[in-house]
C-alpha cells in the first residue's frame, strides 16, 4: 500500500524546502585573447580561442557576417 501523508504540509514548511531551488547565474570570465565574456572551460564564441590556442575547425560567429 502507499504511503498516505498524515497531516497536509504547510506553507512556510514548502517555501523552506524549495528555498535553494532557485536558479544561478553562469559564472563568466573574460576571454584572454578578445577580452570577451565567455562560459569557463568553453572555447570563446567571437575569436575562437581556448586555453590561448586557435582551435582547429572552429567557425565564429562573427565571421558570418
Amino acid at each position: 500500500m502507499a504511503i498516505v501523508p498524515k497531516r497536509k504540509t504547510s506553507k512556510q514548511r514548502k517555501h523552506k524546502r524549495q528555498a535553494h531551488s532557485a536558479l544561478k547565474s553562469p559564472n563568466l570570465v573574460n576571454c584572454k585573447n578578445c577580452s570577451n565574456k565567455q562560459l569557463q572551460h568553453h572555447i570563446c564564441q567571437f575569436c575562437g580561442f581556448y586555453k590561448n590556442r586557435k582551435i582547429i575547425g572552429f567557425k565564429a560567429i562573427n565571421d558570418n557576417k
